[in-house]
């Protein structure tokens, strides 16, 4: 009995054993077959860096960092009351920050409270009341954008000024320190519409007593970028 049963174990692993061979075979090909897809893909990049690159002439590019403008306003010349104001100006904008710009304006002094109370002493000609300064100024824009509707908007910056120049007034050339704050909206791309307030600090003895004078400009004006 027991030398019949090993028989049957005997012939059942003899079946059983190519078989076992065929699986071990399958499954070393399909782990074979797996790995290389893994190296394929671990190989081959995601995006591929091979990008056309364009040509681009710099000449081209439309910087438009000079800056022409007029403007028209009222100057109060201290002593002297609130007179019409007009003027140019040149900027130049080293950054989109950072602009350096010239004012050029005239103004005509009215008369003091002396002169009106007294009905008729002059203590200036009409020559010598004829103002008119130039000035040099470094700038800083603080960007933004104005609303004008949902649809509307336009940029727009808030700017401050410091510089110098020259004031020439009641027959005389002043050293002049100008301090000034301002605001534009750019409508286009090279038109600019803005106002400003500048005080023009001199020092001025046409009253008999040498004395610092602020002399405040309120003026509106537009531009264009070139």
């Amino acid at each position: 009995m027991d030398h019949r049963f090993f028989s049957i174990l005997l012939a059942v692993a003899t079946l059983l054993l190519p078989l076992t061979a065929v699986a071990n075979t399958d499954l070393e090909t399909k782990t074979n077959a797996i790995n290389r897809a893994a190296n394929k893909v671990v190989s081959e990049p995601v995006i591929d860096p091979k990008i056309a690159r364009r040509q681009v002439d710099e000449s081209l590019i439309d910087v438009d960092d000079f800056e022409i403008g007029i403007f028209a306003g009222i100057m109060n010349i201290e002593d002297f009351g609130s007179n019409s104001l007009q003027g140019a100006s040149l900027s130049y904008h080293i950054n989109e920050n950072i602009f350096a710009k010239a004012h050029y304006g005239q103004s005509t002094a009215g008369q003091t409270s002396f002169e009106r109370l007294s009905g008729g002493s002059q203590l200036l000609t009409d020559e010598q009341r004829e103002l008119s300064f130039y000035d040099v100024s470094l700038g800083y824009n603080f960007n933004g954008e104005t609303f004008i509707s949902q649809r509307t908007v336009f940029n727009s910056s808030l700017y401050l000024m410091l510089g110098f120049g020259s004031t020439e007034f009641a027959g005389d050339n002043r050293f002049t320190v100008n301090v000034g704050a301002g605001y534009r909206v750019i409508l286009s791309d090279n038109f600019i519409v803005h106002v400003d307030m500048t005080d023009h600090i001199f020092d001025n003895d046409v009253l008999g007593v040498e004395k610092t004078t602020h002399n405040l400009a309120f003026t509106a004006g537009v531009s264009l970028f070139f």
